[in-house]
């Protein structure tokens, strides 16, 4: 049904497998910052417009690897399409972040949550399915999904946050509700990951965006505990292939060690993390041991081209020695940002990230031998 895979490289490092440079992608690659974006939303009339159609969400899933030679494609959609399903109604005005018409704060709100019928995402899995066979080969594509808790603080807030008061007031004074949403979101986003897998995606990530903003015990037991839940529903392979599993928790630097004990291939690390000190900590060797992801500053990419190849530079040493054993698995490196790219940025800049990725981490083998 799919044409071979020319370039593994990116599913070869998430599996902690000897590459000969150090793969690159960026969240939110595609997306604002490209003019040819801005156009194709404009024709769709709105995000979701972009996002529901087959075509256009094709479209702009391929636009950055038309201008730049990334090692993986990441589906064009959104992480609150799972709460849209359950009929929270979500929107987006041009400017502004998402919005839900039905927010969740009492107990009949939650009472009525359920796991949505996979149908009414369909358009997400037509949307793999035909971006898999437009890349013809070309990367990997990646699937995703919010993770349970992200979801929550969406669900409960009604938007985005900056104190996340409602959903913490919720979490704090009842406990009991927040576990029940939070379930229901974890076997929601497994069912949703699963189907990805069923129509296409190569790997699937979870984006626990606001993990970060938890207390350390509230973090274990609220953001953690859920997506523990989601990783062990999570098909291990599709078609005899294996399919790795990649989380990233924004702000997560703090609980690398319980988040090393993830029954998962990769760990996205913020900018905020010492790459090193992370592969010592979780990536270096053991059954446990993990790929690492990151980690990049987005704003780096608002300076001069001498300072990101710089910057670019000191990721990749921060890293250490690229794994080259053929025969067996060692720490692996790929390449991103700390968090998404901002929409102000320059499409040049990223040209001069990706050749700077692909240059240096190829030398880097070559000094190593």
């Amino acid at each position: 049904m799919f044409a071979p895979l020319q370039n593994d490289t990116f599913l070869r490092a998430c599996m902690r497998q000897a590459t000969d440079h150090t793969p690159v992608w960026l969240m939110r690659q595609a997306g604002r910052y490209l003019p040819e974006y801005r156009a194709t939303r404009a024709q769709a009339g709105s995000f979701m417009g972009l996002a529901t159609n087959t075509d256009y969400a094709t479209e702009v899933t391929l636009q950055p690897l038309e201008r730049y030679p990334l090692d993986a494609a990441i589906l064009f959609s959104d992480i609150l399409t799972i709460p849209d399903a359950m009929g929270l109604g979500l929107s987006f005005a041009l400017g502004e972040g998402p919005k839900f018409a039905h927010a969740v704060r009492d107990e009949a709100a939650v009472a009525k949550l359920e796991v949505p019928d996979m149908n009414k995402l369909r358009y997400v899995f037509d949307a793999v399915t035909s971006i898999r066979k437009a890349l013809n080969g070309r990367v990997p594509l990646i699937g995703f999904s919010g993770s349970p808790w992200t979801l929550a603080c969406y669900m409960v807030e009604g938007a985005g946050s900056d104190d996340y008061r409602l959903v913490k007031t919720m979490l704090y004074q009842r406990p009991d509700l927040m576990h029940r949403m939070l379930a229901i979101n974890a076997d929601s986003v497994a069912a949703y990951l699963n189907t990805q897998i069923e129509a296409g995606a190569q790997a699937v990530m979870i984006f626990d965006s606001w993990g970060g903003v938890l207390a350390d015990a509230a973090f274990h037991e609220f953001s953690l505990a859920y997506t523990r839940r989601v990783l062990a529903q999570l098909k291990r392979e599709h078609d005899g292939v294996v399919i790795p599993r990649l989380v990233f928790t924004k702000g997560g630097g703090l609980w690398l060690e319980a988040m090393g004990q993830l029954d998962c291939e990769v760990l996205g690390l913020d900018w905020t993390v010492n790459l090193g000190q992370a592969r010592a900590r979780v990536g270096e060797n053991g059954p446990n041991a993990k790929a690492l992801q990151g980690n990049l500053d987005p704003n780096v990419l608002f300076a001069n081209p001498a300072q990101i190849e710089a910057e670019v530079v000191k990721v990749l040493d921060s890293f250490g020695r690229p794994h080259n054993d053929p025969k067996n698995p060692g720490p692996t490196h790929i390449f991103n940002l700390g968090h998404g790219i901002s929409q102000h940025t320059p499409p040049e800049n990223v040209e001069i990230l990706v050749s700077a990725v692909h240059t240096h981490s190829r030398r880097m083998r070559t000094v190593t031998g």
